[in-house]
């Protein structure tokens, strides 16, 4: 008798065990789906930076920035084709009616972005007429890609900025994602020119 109900605990114990798996897979799919879902549609109000870092390439996080561009109300935006991009992935005119170009890089932050960044969107700049040349990227930079950046006036836009961003945009405060976006970039004086001469 004791025996038989010691059994029947323990048919009963592994039955709440397998349904205790079968429920935690339920929930672990919905979420997923979720996750999938909100991936799928790009959508700038639901995305944060856990989704874009679990982007599959750099083409979903484009068309993240397309339409958060979009969102913010830009006009004349442009997303480039993969193959033939010139180094701009994202083309826009911004509120003072300047062309912009973007490229996108969504980096993990343990490799960042270096200097063939800055010299493609650099120069970008001629092909697509552009007053203003941007990266922004999921990572962050490498030394000397910053200094060539200051050197040549390109915007750099690291993780910490895009998380602002994306916190800002998320508390409808949009000017301050433009400006962020916007905001002219200091020229910085080349150290070579001054080194070449002594």
């Amino acid at each position: 008798m004791l025996l038989e109900k010691l059994l029947a605990y323990k048919e009963l114990g592994i039955g709440l065990i397998v349904l205790l798996v079968l429920f935690a897979l339920i929930i672990r799919g919905l979420i997923r789906g979720r996750r999938n879902r909100i991936l799928r549609d790009l959508d700038p109000r639901k995305i944060g930076i856990q989704d874009i870092d679990r982007m599959e390439d750099g083409s979903e996080f484009e068309l993240y920035l397309q339409r958060l561009l979009s969102a913010l109300g830009y006009k004349d935006i442009y997303k480039t084709t993969s193959s033939r991009d010139f180094g701009a992935d994202l083309v826009f005119t911004d509120r003072e009616g300047a062309r912009v170009v973007i490229q996108a890089k969504r980096y993990a932050v343990q490799h960042p972005v270096g200097l063939g960044a800055v010299q493609e969107i650099y120069t970008s700049m001629r092909y697509y007429a552009a007053d203003k040349s941007v990266i922004i990227t999921s990572g962050r930079y490498t030394e000397s890609c910053k200094t060539l950046a200051a050197v040549n006036g390109v915007k750099l836009l690291d993780r910490n900025d895009l998380v602002d961003m994306i916190d800002l945009f998320k508390a409808k405060r949009r000017e301050e994602v433009m400006e962020r976006i916007e905001s002219k970039t200091d020229v910085v004086a080349s150290k070579w020119w001054s080194k070449s001469k002594s």
